[in-house]
């Protein structure tokens, strides 16, 4: 696997799997380094105050928003409300989803 389909892209969806906010989702709005991210959810976790993340605790999932990531090289910065906006989106496409039964194939390990 090589470096860049393990990294997590600027305005993926996440899944948060160790610590306080486990099972919940964020976006990625920097890249640190090789191991580490930045996570907010324009909620609990607002765009001034990001969690730092080490990619082993973290999820993937195939969901990029494009207009998170837009923002985010376009002016180096992001809007809470489009955070949760992204969010909401993707709670909306891809879990609905798996109520159906489906898996969630882009689902997998950032590291």
């Amino acid at each position: 696997m090589s470096e860049t389909e393990r990294y997590p892209e600027l305005g993926q969806v996440v899944q948060i799997l160790q610590g306080r906010e486990a099972g919940q989702f964020a976006i990625v709005i920097k890249k640190i380094d090789s191991r580490f991210v930045l996570l907010a959810d324009g909620d609990k976790r607002k765009y001034d105050r990001p969690k730092k993340k080490n990619l082993s605790h973290i999820t993937c999932t195939e969901f990029i928003s494009p207009e998170v990531r837009r923002s985010l090289l376009e002016t180096g910065r992001v809007t809470n409300g489009k955070l949760r906006y992204a969010i909401n989106k993707f709670a909306n496409e891809i879990l609905a989803d798996l109520k159906k039964g489906d898996q969630l194939d882009g689902e997998r390990r950032c590291n």
